[in-house]
């Protein structure tokens, strides 16, 4: 068979998160379809799950595409539709080559490979835009697969593995197909649905956070695209795709000072335009304090920093690297920048309780973020803390490990408890936050009101947050008040529908 259509799929996989503020596209697909297409191959970008397609509209696309191959993403959360997703494809076609790619199977393939075999023929370990087409090159040819490196796949009753991919280093020559994207579903709530991006400026991290995933991927290096070549694809974006917002996929885009307030100043001098939402290290907004008024200027609007905990204690079992105080530092200087502040707290290790975890509120009060998020350890298998949380996993259901659903049973609570205990955080955090809207800038508070609709009718702390407002409701500014007068209560979630290729 020769391999000459190839299907990118994102997994119909939801849990209530991000889709809360928006909806988000699959950026590493845009990459590998560029790709695909500089080596010949026709590409088909389908973003199942940020169409909120169900399986028989994935069936009806794939039996239209005809594909020869088709390729998904699997993150620890999103696994077990991924390979629900490679299954459905070989029962359409049993000669399908199907790929598995992202963090969860670069490092569990062995397991993947074992139990599913019969529906998954490759896992691309690391990065796939190279990896992917050398493979189907390889096919084509009628070579031997051993021969690429970055792959694990099962042959002859064991597991193969392959060496691992080098870094791809000149991260500017990498192709784009943007024109791919299904352009009108992906939108930023918190903006008046305005047109949004997911973009890329580098690639790694170079921390060594002990419950992170992302570090492993990127075996603890960092790579980054020129400032010029970056900015000029924003502007591109903007121009021909229409985009007013666009979020940093980059663990550290600020990781080389020079290279950041180049981008900075260039977004300034060409007027780009385009506002940024951002993550970056509570060590980087100290460094760049003198330098704020030149990140607003530019477009940046929101930042988030990962604080993760209360107690140097477990800041240092998190291998942080970074002080108590410096946090409460980094998101004063962030709001007197006046950009918006996030972060969250990482909550359901053995030993919290009740009691730990409304100090971890008060906590959250007192370092004064915009947005405040308390989320669930998620006990990632191949993460180094994991032996130490083995023993309190509850759960090998991968569907539950997106930062919402509790996972570890700590020693003094229930799951249910601690499920409790972490929605009333963020009730009660936020709760606090609109009491006090009138402290905010006169922006941050319409964009805090855009929020508070987001809670309330679009996210998975909607019965919360209505349960708050009810009960605390005359507490609230009258702005707050008349917004839940007069917002219209959710009619679920859009369904847009793709068009068939």
């Amino acid at each position: 068979m020769k391999i000459r259509r190839v299907a990118l799929i994102t997994p119909p996989y939801h849990s209530g998160v991000v889709e809360s503020a928006g909806t988000w596209l699959n950026v590493g697909f845009v990459y590998i379809a560029g790709a695909l297409r500089a080596a010949g191959y026709e590409v088909d970008y389908y973003d199942a799950m940020s169409l909120w397609h169900k399986w028989p509209e994935i069936e009806e696309r794939i039996r239209a595409f005809k594909p020869d191959v088709v390729a998904t993403t699997s993150y620890t959360a999103s696994v077990a539709h991924a390979l629900e997703l490679t299954a459905l494809a070989k029962k359409i076609n049993p000669d399908v080559v199907t790929v598995h790619g992202n963090v969860h199977v670069t490092f569990c393939y062995d397991e993947i490979l074992k139990a599913e075999h019969d529906t998954v023929d490759y896992v691309v370990r690391g990065e796939g835009e190279v990896t992917l087409v050398k493979l189907l090159d390889c096919l084509n040819a009628g070579a031997d697969p051993a021969q690429v490196p970055g792959l694990a796949f099962y042959q002859d009753g064991k597991v193969v593995v392959t060496p691992k991919a080098p870094p791809i280093a000149d991260l500017d020559s990498l192709p784009m197909a943007w024109d791919l994207v299904e352009w009108p579903i992906y939108s930023y709530r918190a903006k008046n649905n305005a047109r949004l991006a997911i973009v890329s400026s580098s690639r790694g991290c170079m921390e060594k956070c002990s419950f992170c995933s992302q570090q492993l991927f990127w075996a603890q290096s960092w790579r980054a695209r020129s400032p010029e070549n970056f900015v000029a694809e924003l502007e591109l974006l903007r121009d021909q795709y229409g985009v007013e917002v666009a979020m940093l996929s980059d663990e550290i885009p600020t990781l080389d000072r020079d290279r950041w307030v180049r981008i900075l100043d260039l977004m300034i001098e060409r007027k780009v335009g385009v506002k940024l939402l951002m993550e970056t290290r509570v060590d980087d907004i100290l460094r760049d304090a003198d330098i704020m008024d030149k990140y607003r200027e530019a477009g940046v609007e929101h930042i988030y920093v990962g604080v993760e905990a209360g107690e140097q204690a477990t800041l240092d079992l998190f291998n942080k690297n970074t002080k108590v105080e410096q946090s409460k530092a980094a998101i004063d200087i962030i709001n007197n920048a006046d950009i918006v502040s996030e972060t969250s707290f990482v909550l359901g290790m053995p030993d919290d309780t009740p009691e730990s975890i409304a100090a971890t509120i008060e906590l959250a009060k007192h370092y004064n973020p915009d947005m405040g998020f308390f989320l669930a350890i998620a006990p990632w298998p191949y993460a180094e803390l994991y032996p130490q949380l083995e023993p309190y996993v509850a759960t090998k259901d991968y569907r539950k490990y997106n930062l919402v659903e509790p996972v570890i049973k700590p020693k003094n609570m229930t799951l249910k408890e601690l499920e409790t205990e972490l929605g009333k955080a963020s009730q009660k955090f936020f709760m606090h936050k609109f009491q006090n809207l009138h402290q905010l800038s006169p922006w941050k508070q319409e964009f805090m009101l855009s929020v508070l609709d987001l809670l309330v009718h679009h996210s998975y702390l909607a019965g919360q947050m209505k349960t708050a407002l009810s009960e605390g409701g005359k507490q609230m500014p009258p702005e707050v008040i008349e917004l839940m007068r007069t917002v219209k209560a959710a009619k679920g979630h859009p369904h847009a529908v793709a068009p068939i290729p």
